[in-house]
């Protein structure tokens, strides 16, 4: 657990700071000035609210996390198709939310905006209505994210980055900074650039990741039959399916690709 900062301890609010009397704070949630929390926001234990923070309402925060100076929660989703129907803004344990990041709550499509545990979200990133973060997932700065983006564990987002609405982002995937991603792109993969590319697995990330010598040669290899063969994607696909057991990982890889509704970024 991270300690509270000095001259602040577990469970201070500040005397400026406004919270809802529909909100459900833990004990030992800490609450900086200027900060507002509203009606339908709970907070688990050790949570840290920054100053002029807004929390606007129906958010579920996680034990340990830190929401930081200036970001904005659980705001109405910027959807035309909004009618204030009842949805909810989900962040789990000990993620970090940066300077003025802004997560919009859901809409009728799914009921509820959600961000794992352990993510990292930078300053001025954007999760709009209906996104799916699972665990781990890193956005750097001013990433902007349209509506039902789904983005898996591990994935990592470059700065400046804009994701159109409905795509996915696989597993352990990273997206280079100042990409525009308008299609899905494959767990362990490597894209980035406007028009965005692939250029391999991310090695690195899997490595350090603990991923082993062999997967990474089975992952490399399921690459340059699916990405660098020369055949359309579905050739592709059952070339490498007529190879025999393909792994974990590589199964994956070919199961989100069947599965992509708006073509995977080659």
């Amino acid at each position: 657990m991270r300690e509270s900062p000095v001259g602040i301890e577990p469970g201070a609010r500040h005397s400026t700071a406004v919270i809802s009397p529909e909100a459900e704070l833990a004990e030992s949630v800490v609450v900086g000035p200027y900060a507002v929390i509203g009606p339908g926001v709970r907070l688990a234990e050790r949570v840290r609210i920054g100053p002029h923070a807004y929390i606007e309402r129906d958010t579920r925060v996680g034990e340990d996390t830190h929401i930081h100076a200036g970001a904005v929660l659980g705001t109405d989703p910027q959807d035309m198709k909004y009618d204030g129907e009842a949805s909810v803004l989900e962040v789990g344990s000990r993620t970090t939310i940066r300077e003025y990041a802004t997560l919009n709550r859901g809409t009728a499509a799914s009921g509820r905006t959600s961000v794992g545990d352990d993510c990292l979200i930078m300053a001025y990133a954007h999760v709009a209505h209906d996104c799916h973060l699972g665990d781990h997932v890193i956005l750097a700065n001013a990433v902007n994210m349209g509506g039902h983006v789904e983005i898996g564990d591990w994935a990592i987002v470059g700065g400046v980055t804009a994701i159109h609405q409905f795509v996915r982002i696989g597993r352990h995937a990273f997206v280079g900074g100042g990409s525009r991603v308008p299609q899905d792109v494959a767990p362990y993969v490597t894209v980035a650039g406007n028009p965005c590319a692939a250029y391999g697995i991310n090695t690195e990330g899997l490595r350090r990741r603990g991923f082993g010598r062999e997967t990474l040669a089975s992952l490399r290899h399921a690459y340059r039959v699916l990405f660098r063969s020369n055949r359309n994607m579905g050739d592709a696909l059952e070339a490498l399916a007529s190879e025999g057991r393909l792994g974990e990982e590589v199964s994956e890889l070919t199961a989100f690709i069947r599965t992509s509704e708006r073509g995977v970024t080659t």
